[in-house]
């Protein structure tokens, strides 16, 4: 059983909503739909350009799934969860984007937001004493020799190559694009998500995900509100 922080608004948050439909699968009830024609995009494209992400389902990596650590036990983990959401303002992502990062399509911010940085950088270090160690395999998956060194630091320190100042926040919407189709891609998702980019992203919520075995779809286990604040 693998553990994981992210970020997803609430299940029924209209974001939420379209990008369950886009995905297939609603991480919050764990149901997933067959793949059907959209938007021109035949069934079998679309499975092929989701399935990656769909097994995840719509969020932001705050911390990378792990392992508990010896003798912590999910409820836990699930307390400090909302304990650290309680005491952590709401703030904004001031724009948010459809951005490709390489072959893949994913919402992202239009430019590094220092509040972002802080809220994802303080999950890593507060959730640390939860996360099990690293198996050899789980390392060699990374490909540690091909990573630069202060990504390679990470993964070996923190369990994952992109935190800090390597952090950068998406909500995957595909996996691998061939670049014959990429234009064709940006310009349906464009039109999917067209209520929800060039404006801001509330980061209200502090979720914990689980994968129940490897390989298995991840769930929303708890979703905690952060604290109300005056700005927000």
């Amino acid at each position: 059983m693998r553990f994981a922080l992210y970020f997803t608004p609430p299940a029924d948050h209209p974001l939420t909503r379209a990008a369950s439909q886009w995905l297939l699968r609603d991480p919050f009830e764990d149901r997933t739909s067959p793949p059907v024609e959209m938007d021109g995009l035949s069934a079998g494209d679309h499975a092929a350009a989701i399935a990656d992400p769909q097994r995840y389902g719509f969020h932001a990596t705050l911390k990378a799934p792990f392992e508990l650590a010896e003798g912590v036990d999910p409820e836990r983990l699930i307390a400090e969860a909302e304990r650290f959401a309680a005491g952590y303002p709401r703030f904004h992502i001031p724009n948010l984007v459809l951005g490709q990062l390489g072959p893949f399509f994913a919402l992202v911010p239009d430019a590094l937001h220092p509040p972002l940085q802080a809220f994802a950088a303080d999950i890593v270090t507060r959730f640390e004493p939860f996360r099990a160690p690293l198996s050899e395999s789980d390392i060699a998956r990374r490909k540690p020799d091909q990573l630069p060194p202060v990504q390679r630091d990470h993964l070996l320190k923190w369990g994952y190559p992109y935190v800090f100042d390597e952090f950068r926040f998406h909500m995957t919407l595909t996996g691998q694009i061939e670049d014959m189709r990429r234009a064709a891609m940006r310009r349906l998702l464009e039109a999917r998500f067209m209520d929800f980019v060039n404006r801001p992203l509330p980061i209200s919520h502090l979720a914990v995900f689980v994968e129940e075995k490897r390989g298995a779809p991840f769930t929303v286990r708890a979703l905690f509100p952060l604290k109300e604040n005056s700005t927000t």
